[in-house]
């Protein structure tokens, strides 16, 4: 029976997500012949150079590292060739091109953060939640030239608490994706794997859940929604890149907030959209299309995040305040 250890195996991913599974691989002895990650460029408001996440790892860890500008470069090409990879993995990666996805003998597959062909896109994880679903997953499937539309290998449900932030997913979701790819490797390595063409999985409706890129124009929050469906919007965002508004009153200028975390609560639904309701020390509720919305913890544009009560010590929402 092949050794699935014995593998040459080539990495591809850039940021946290991508390196557990990576971290996994290695410390259990799977043979990483090179890692390729994004090339380091300036970052934050020094522009120091900034590493990405895998290549931290892989420096510590002594692999091989391979930062091609551009994925086509016919040095990088043939760097990888000479490699003699027999499998590819790539988390949170950029796209491949074809001439390199086919390179390994055995293929290129990628772990995405949802159950396919459920929220295919850039924002898996936001997306389920900002939708209220109470079960995700992640899969693994082999790369062809179709963006998240390869065969499926394998998938893991993940469920989803109705208070949990899409941040805490995240770090859920990239615990069970590592096991995940260690599980493919294997799998793939002893031919116990039959790839599923996702068109197998749709439901009875035909219809998929997308996972489109977010924008700021498509962050901010409209209160004039239900309170459940403001609530799901915010921990959707949370903590990044976070749901936003306008705090307006009679007389001062609108200023940005960024809203991290809220709960519903019994309280009566209120006439106005937007309208703050506080005691000024302890709680904040805001008024939502059906029902209020208690806000737990903000962040007003250039101070720093709070939880609401040492929010209103030094900022006092009265009469005439409003989200919008």
């Amino acid at each position: 029976m092949p050794n699935a250890k014995q593998l040459r195996i080539v990495y591809m991913g850039t940021p946290d997500f991508a390196v557990e599974p990576l971290r996994l691989l290695h410390q259990e002895g799977y043979n990483i012949v090179g890692v390729v990650t994004v090339p380091d460029k300036p970052a934050g408001r020094g522009q120091k150079i900034h590493q990405s996440a895998v290549k931290q790892y892989a420096l510590a860890s002594n692999l091989p590292i391979f930062q091609p500008d551009k994925l086509r470069d016919p040095q990088f090409i043939d760097q990888i060739k000479f490699l003699k990879p027999d499998l590819a993995i790539v988390v949170a990666f950029r796209m491949l091109p074809e001439v390199v996805w086919r390179l390994p003998r055995l293929g290129t597959f990628n772990l995405h953060a949802s159950l396919l062909p459920n929220y295919r896109g850039a924002a898996p994880i936001n997306w389920a939640v900002i939708n209220g679903d109470k079960v995700t997953g992640v899969t693994t499937f082999f790369i062809d030239q179709e963006i998240d539309k390869g065969n499926i290998l394998l998938q893991k449900e993940v469920p989803i608490a109705d208070d949990e932030t899409a941040g805490e997913l995240h770090d859920k979701l990239m615990q069970a994706g590592a096991h995940l790819v260690e599980q493919t490797v294997q799998a793939i390595a002893t031919e116990q794997i039959k790839p599923t063409p996702q068109l197998e999985l749709l439901g009875s409706e035909g219809a998929i859940k997308t996972a489109p890129k977010l924008f700021k124009e498509t962050t901010r929050i409209d209160w004039s929604h239900p309170a459940g469906k403001v609530h799901n919007f915010i921990r959707g965002l949370s903590p990044y890149p976070a749901a936003w508004c306008e705090l307006h009153s009679i007389n001062s200028d609108a200023v940005g907030v960024k809203i991290f975390r809220s709960e519903l609560t019994a309280s009566t639904k209120s006439d106005e959209i937007g309208k703050i309701f506080s005691d000024g020390k302890t709680y904040l509720e805001v008024g939502c299309g059906n029902g209020n919305l208690r806000v737990l913890e903000l962040q007003i544009a250039g101070k720093r995040r709070l939880p609401i009560a040492d929010f209103l010590k030094g900022f006092r929402c009265g009469e005439g305040y409003f989200f919008k």
